[in-house]
């Protein structure tokens, strides 16, 4: 398992392309968070390339859904594909290992706050990206499993994409369920990992949540001005 952990990310911060390596020291915290997650006694029923694809093809098909691209469904457009995301996608997981060993300092209640600013991130880095996989063809290359872990290899190949996907999913009440993405070889959970431990070490955990605060307001507040 550890050579799922051991990709690297930009020095921007809270930005999903840092390029700042790991220690074995944390890599170990971070394979001990996720068994925290707990071990499922029910093996999933759909094998972790099927349940990749069934995620990519809901989205594609909603993407190219005529009535759905148009101007006044865009809010309901978005909505339908996250909502086929989340269904799919652990974000507490990643959340969790993202932010690392301080999550087990953390009350409910401000687990579930980073949570929130952990989730509108990525939602902001991915927002103008989805379209591009509207004509994009997927090929799905490998798929590799260690006990109740997985990783499937994909490549989006398109007009507008070229792009490396490996999904890794963990096997949670009887479904694959991913909890980390690696693009173009840049895993989002270490690349955020060593952002937000940068940041942390420098401002404190209460400096990370303002900035991550910060960041979100940007977008939104953008989003707002540019919106027709």
């Amino acid at each position: 398992m550890n050579r799922l952990f051991n990709r690297t990310s930009s020095r921007d911060p809270i930005s999903p392309n840092s390029h700042l390596g790991t220690t074995w020291v944390v890599m170990i915290g971070m394979v001990a968070l996720l068994v925290l997650i707990g071990t499922p006694k029910v093996s999933a029923k759909q094998t972790p390339t099927e349940s990749v694809k069934s995620t990519i093809d809901d989205v594609i098909h909603i993407l190219n859904n005529e009535e759905l691209k148009q101007p006044s469904r865009s809010v309901e457009r978005r909505q339908k594909i996250e909502h086929i995301i989340r269904q799919r996608v652990s974000y507490e997981d990643m959340a969790r290992l993202s932010l690392g060993m301080p999550w087990l300092a953390l009350t409910n209640n401000e687990r579930r706050e980073f949570v929130g600013l952990f989730v509108q991130l990525l939602r902001d880095m991915f927002a103008g990206k989805v379209d591009d996989m509207a004509d994009a063809q997927v090929r799905y290359l490998s798929e590799q499993r260690e006990q109740s872990y997985a990783e499937v290899r994909t490549k989006l190949l398109g007009q507008k994409v070229d792009t490396l996907l490996d999904f890794r999913l963990a096997d949670k009440v009887g479904q694959w369920s991913v909890y980390d993405v690696v693009i173009d070889g840049a895993g989002i959970v270490s690349n955020y990992h060593a952002q937000f431990t940068s940041i942390i070490r420098n401002h404190s955990y209460a400096g990370l949540v303002k900035k991550m605060k910060e960041k979100t307001l940007t977008v939104k507040t953008f989003e707002t001005t540019t919106a027709p």
